[in-house]
């Protein structure tokens, strides 16, 4: 398993990169990872070696995948916070060395590693004979997915924490197989593509599961239980009433609170200010209607009963959350509706 991953197409044959994919010239390899990764520091553990490095990427949303080594022993460090990026190291062979806590840690053939670099300092250090299929995400779009799936922003408790998971034989490892096998076959997958940000939806979730169960993280709970009361409560009204759109002033009376406290509760607790949680679940909802009131009801139709009047505006935060249009939403759901109408005899004729 990933053996040749982004190295060959779906039918075994070789994938021809061209010769960038290759350099012994530490300023283009250098130029490279800058690109991929961000900027850092790098010294070879053999003094005046010259690299002999592979350097393949491909994009997923707006995730990078590279399968990556220097081709000599080498030690990073310095790496730059105002890149806001989060690495994935996934070692293929050879064995990388990592900081961590109190020390290092060892990742062999098979294993995985994750570092937020927006958030935590880190060194790094490979021996010769590494190769990785490494992961570049920005860390706003993990606090998007944290919150689009779980309800809430982690904090640093968990964005600090280096960890060591997967391992050979893993489910990780496998979603990482399946991605580089459909990047392949989809030529790339650009970026605004339903396919490529299904692909960086699957990712991040199953990233974010994996670095929460490694770190001691309550990713389904435990961070959520730990707001005041009053901030659940508030989720509680936006949620049932989110159709309605109350006032954030509104929230805050019934809960007893000033608006300014709540939004401070929302922005220690959630990372997310009480405006953006109630139009996440807007949002949400009207999704919903869109897969499931009956093929009649048309998409401004919809929109309108939900009280959205600018439909440029709405359809284009609506794809900057789901990856496509209210329109194909709409017409995926409607085109299986019918279908299955037709299939169980119900439809006319």
């Amino acid at each position: 398993m990933l053996h040749d991953a982004l190295l060959r197409d779906a039918g075994g044959l070789a994938i021809d990169h061209g010769s960038a994919s290759r350099s012994a010239d530490w300023d283009e390899v250098q130029a490279f990872c800058r690109n991929v990764y961000m900027p850092y520091r790098v010294r070879p553990l053999v003094r005046l070696s010259r690299p002999d490095a592979t350097m393949i990427s491909a994009r997923a949303g707006r995730l990078t995948m590279t399968r990556f080594s220097y081709g000599t022993g080498i030690h990073l460090d310095r790496f730059d916070p105002e890149a806001g990026n989060i690495l994935v190291l996934n070692t293929l062979r050879g064995a990388l060395d990592h900081q961590v806590d109190g020390g290092s840690i060892a990742t062999g053939a098979g294993d995985s590693f994750v570092v937020d670099c927006s958030r935590t300092d880190y060194w790094l250090q490979g021996d010769p004979d590494h190769m990785q299929l490494n992961l570049t995400i920005p860390h706003a779009v993990m606090e998007e997915t944290a919150e689009r799936w779980f309800g809430f922003v982690p904090d640093d408790g968990l964005w600090t924490r280096r960890v060591r998971f997967g391992g050979p034989g893993s489910a990780w490892l496998s979603l990482l197989d399946y991605t580089a096998r459909t990047l392949v076959q989809a030529g790339g997958a650009p970026s605004d593509t339903a396919l490529a940000r299904h692909i960086e939806e699957m990712l991040c979730v199953e990233l974010l599961r994996q670095w929460a169960g490694a770190a001691g993280f309550p990713l389904q709970e435990g961070a959520r239980c730990a707001a005041p009361g009053y901030v659940r409560r508030a989720e509680e009204i936006m949620e049932a009433e989110a159709r309605d759109a109350p006032s954030i002033g509104e929230v805050a009376q019934r809960v007893g609170v000033s608006a300014r406290t709540l939004s401070g509760g929302f922005h220690r607790f959630r990372g997310v200010s009480p405006r953006t949680f109630l139009a996440a679940r807007r949002f949400d909802g009207f999704r919903r209607d869109l897969e499931t009131l009956p093929p009649e009801e048309t998409v401004t139709a919809i929109a309108s009963a939900w009280g959205f009047s600018n439909f440029g505006a709405l359809a284009g935060r609506y794809r900057d959350r789901f990856g496509e249009s209210p329109s194909q939403t709409r017409k995926r759901a409607t085109r299986g509706q019918l279908g299955f109408r037709f299939r169980t005899g119900s439809a006319d004729g």
